[in-house]
């Protein structure tokens, strides 16, 4: 008997087919986490109509979690808010003379009622955003979850190693002697 395919759960738009090489950071990140997910390019400015359409319509798709990508003014990740109770996240991407700082503020600077939980500029936002995504979907699913707190883990260990091999004698978190702290 064939296994039904499940439907995509993230839904990954942008503004801008020229955003796909951040983008792609964020798409590698939810390969990690085996989640499958659908990639658009719709833009809030050029593509109003149909980013609504997609906006209404993803909850009833299935889609739990809607990942937005845009550059300069970089309404899409609050336009997509604006039509959905979906979770909504903005990955503000470097395209303008202002380096990424016009997309944060579009991005994070939502009105009360409407959030978007907006991450980094580039390529750092777009890996924390499948990250982001990864941690919402696992409200609901207990193998996520554990494969979350298991990358979590990975991450303490590869950190802990690169402190031994730089302090070989150094075990974090043990007393060594008295600390002077001067008091400000």
């Amino acid at each position: 008997m064939a296994m039904a395919r499940s439907r995509p759960k993230v839904a990954v738009l942008m503004g801008s087919e020229s955003d796909l090489p951040v983008v792609a950071k964020c798409l590698r990140t939810l390969d990690q986490y085996g989640l499958r997910y659908d990639v658009r390019v719709l833009s809030a400015h050029r593509s109003p109509e149909q980013t609504a359409r997609f906006a209404r319509g993803a909850e009833r798709r299935g889609y739990l979690v809607l990942i937005a990508a845009a550059g300069g003014a970089a309404h899409l990740a609050g336009a997509l808010a604006a039509y959905s109770t979906l979770p909504v996240i903005g990955i503000p991407i470097v395209s303008s003379p202002l380096l990424g700082l016009d997309a944060l503020l579009s991005t994070v600077q939502m009105p009360p009622g409407v959030p978007v939980a907006t991450v980094g500029v580039g390529d750092m936002g777009a890996a924390n955003a499948g990250h982001l995504a990864a941690v919402i979907l696992a409200l609901g699913d207990a193998r996520l979850r554990r494969r979350l707190r298991d990358r979590r883990r990975r991450l303490a260990r590869d950190i802990l190693k690169k402190n031994r091999r730089l302090s070989p004698d150094a075990e974090p978190f043990r007393k060594r002697g008295r600390m002077d702290v001067k008091k400000r």
